[in-house]
């Protein structure tokens, strides 16, 4: 039995199903997961001392690589001075200052502790300042575990087979409305049917938690149409596209601006964080500006700013990492989809820049329902010919890859071989 393997089963013992996030468990491809006792660089090593080339990067937030010398660097002298103080502090002065500069919608910002955290604190602002209940979100996106976005969920609770979680209220699922992905016609219907009555339409730009689905051309446009027509709050969780899919986002990137971002993962440098910020006007609606209380005690964690400081003045200061980034997922798109033509194989590749998924499906995938149509099992079966080949992907087909610049072309030439190898492996079984 391998040290992972017992620490799985010890980890039952003592944690629901071992594991302290469910994409974890390994469910979803079978046999166990493995415990991670290090990483550097493009590499990650488990307990058993076996390496992996990364292409997961703690599912977002490793844009540079692993343990990146300023950021480490950065957390080291902050540590120095204590981990937590629960008062203000410049550094969360510095972050807000810098995020305002680099992000377009961002006129004033929170910082919180999580991706979740700022998506439910997002919604509740957007409903306390138009006065309004209801939301719509997209079918197959996920927001995190809060109530309300737990109705058509993907990510997880796809992977789990379970997309809509018990202990999810009828009165709030009656307050989410929700519409497949890339169709407007949907979201109009949704509008009319619910007059004056939808505080906020929440969605991914491009969407990471179904696997990697695009916007098709004219849908965000159309979204900012609709939303400034009804005076909707149009909300963008940038938690994994923010700050890696350009230095302002995918809103930057597509050139539409929401009235709300959320954002998370790189904006800590690895660490546990999360903001909401947007229009001057919504965040006065936050206590103690305003009545829409938010609150908590390790918000702005000084190490987390610390991190969160090296890595975004890295990246605005370095804009040829986005380059490379795009280069790195344009490379890995076209040799994975050279192996599919050789092979014979009628699979789906998104991508777009540092982010992709090759879906195991014939099908166009533009929302939930053509994600839902991927072969599963031979997904399985493919993932551990990877890991047996030293490749480390996410855990479920409906996930995003997410590369960092610290894959060498020689790493990327390394990884299109084994996925070749491993799409013949997992054909034959």
């Amino acid at each position: 039995m391998t040290i992972s393997e017992q620490l799985f089963e010890q980890a039952k013992t003592v944690i629901p199903g071992g594991v302290n996030s469910p994409v974890r468990a390994f469910r979803a491809v079978g046999g166990h997961p493995l415990f991670i006792k290090s990483a550097k660089g493009p590499y990650i090593y488990d307990e058993d001392d076996r390496q992996y080339i990364e292409l997961i990067n703690s599912w977002g937030p490793m844009v540079l690589g692993h343990a990146f010398e300023p950021v480490e660097k950065a957390v080291r002298d902050a540590i120095g001075h204590s981990f937590s103080f629960g008062a203000p502090t410049r550094k969360e002065v510095e972050m807000a200052e810098l995020i305002v500069s680099m992000v377009p919608s961002v006129e004033k910002v929170r910082m919180v502790n999580s991706g979740t955290e700022a998506t439910m604190a997002a919604i509740r602002v957007a409903r306390g300042f138009t006065g309004r209940d209801k939301i719509i979100k997209f079918e197959g996106c996920y927001h995190g575990h809060g109530d309300s976005f737990l109705i058509a969920a993907g990510s997880g609770a796809m992977t789990m087979g379970t997309p809509d979680s018990p202990g999810v209220t009828k009165a709030t699922a009656l307050d989410t409305l929700t519409a497949p992905y890339n169709d407007l016609a949907a979201v109009e219907a949704l509008i009319e049917n619910n007059t004056n009555q939808i505080a906020a339409l929440i969605l991914e730009p491009v969407v990471g938690n179904m696997g990697c689905v695009l916007p098709e051309p004219g849908f965000l446009e159309g979204l900012r149409e609709l939303c400034t027509k009804h005076e909707i709050v149009l909300i963008f969780d940038e938690v994994m596209t923010g700050f890696r899919l350009a230095p302002g986002g995918a809103q930057q990137r597509f050139g539409i601006t929401p009235d709300l971002t959320t954002m998370g993962k790189i904006i800590g440098g690895g660490m546990p964080v999360g903001a909401y910020g947007g229009r001057a006007d919504i965040m006065n609606m936050v206590s103690p500006a305003g009545p829409v209380y938010q609150a908590g005690t390790l918000s702005g964690n000084p190490i987390a700013m610390s991190a969160g400081l090296a890595m975004l003045h890295y990246l605005n200061d370095h804009p040829e990492v986005y380059t490379r980034l795009d280069e790195i997922g344009n490379k890995l798109a076209t040799g994975f989809q050279a192996s599919l033509t050789k092979l014979g194989l009628p699979y789906t590749i998104n991508q777009i820049g540092s982010m992709f998924t090759q879906f195991m499906t014939d099908k166009t995938v533009t929302d939930f329902e053509t994600a839902k149509t991927c072969d599963v099992p031979r997904f399985g079966r493919y993932f551990h010919a990877m890991l047996k080949r030293g490749v480390y992907l996410a855990p479920s087909q409906f996930e995003s890859l997410f590369v960092s610049v610290a894959l060498t072309d020689e790493l990327i030439e390394q990884v299109i071989q084994a996925n070749e190898e491993s799409l013949i492996e997992a054909a034959e079984m």
